[in-house]
């Protein structure tokens, strides 16, 4: 993707409520399956994006947050947010890899990870972040995840080209159990978090943007595309989903 196509891209995504599905419902539901956690936890968001759930995280707990993404400028909404809330003691983030968190280990009580551990590939994210957790510690991620056998051919070449490694929640949970974690639950998010808070208002940014860039063929090409998601989940959306799995150190 050249330059003026990544400008396009973010142009796209920048300022939606949440750059993934989820909803505060959901963080919660999650949290709330943690028992026994520190009255003040230090939890670390890796992939925060624009910061909802970080938000929501701050209100659910009296804990710190230490939040790292790889495009700045969620960082810097993330901060500035923090900063207007008076929160910038208790949140802090940074510009980051999260394959390469550079923190001590044993650092954490929750590390929290919602729609972006698939960059690294459910296994390998479980594997390089269990280190920085505390003894007992949880971590809570949402990992796309088939719900149902034999996906129709034009949902399953979607992912086969877009995210070849989805398991269905069985094979994910046994990932979880061979890499040393006890699974505390997990639970399918509702349809309504992938609309509310993140397709529609994507939706809505892609018709404008289609109108402004109506005689640039190129443009209208990655509008379509980033299209092509969107429909393939309100026709297939049976089939797939996000699982949040929420899991402690053994």
């Amino acid at each position: 993707m050249d330059i003026h196509m990544m400008e396009l891209f973010f142009e796209i995504h920048s300022d939606l409520p949440r750059e993934g599905p989820g909803d505060s419902q959901s963080t919660q539901k999650a949290l709330s399956l943690m028992k026994d956690l520190p009255d003040q936890p230090l939890i670390l968001d890796i992939g925060c994006g624009p910061g909802k759930q970080t938000m929501d995280l701050i209100e659910m707990t009296k804990g710190r947050i230490i939040a790292i993404d790889n495009h700045k400028p969620y960082v810097d909404r993330l901060n500035e947010t923090a900063s207007k809330a008076g929160l910038e003691s208790r949140i802090h983030a940074f510009y980051g890899d999260m394959t390469r968190p550079g923190f001590k280990e044993e650092s954490f009580d929750v590390i929290w990870s919602e729609g972006a551990i698939y960059i690294m590939g459910f296994e390998n994210g479980l594997k390089t972040w269990k280190p920085l957790l505390k003894k007992k510690g949880y971590i809570a991620v949402t990992e796309c995840t088939w719900l149902k056998p034999n996906p129709p051919q034009e949902v399953k070449r979607f992912f086969d080209e877009g995210y070849p490694g989805m398991l269905d929640i069985e094979a994910n949970l046994r990932v979880i159990k061979g890499t040393g974690y006890y699974i505390a639950d997990h639970f399918t998010l509702p349809e309504h978090a992938w609309w509310n808070d993140y397709y529609h208002p994507l939706e809505d940014r892609i018709d404008r943007l289609k109108e402004k860039y109506k005689d640039n063929e190129e443009a209208l090409q990655l509008l379509e595309g980033e299209g092509v998601e969107i429909e393939l989940y309100r026709k297939y959306s049976d089939y797939y989903g996000y699982v949040f799995y929420v899991i402690r150190l053994c």
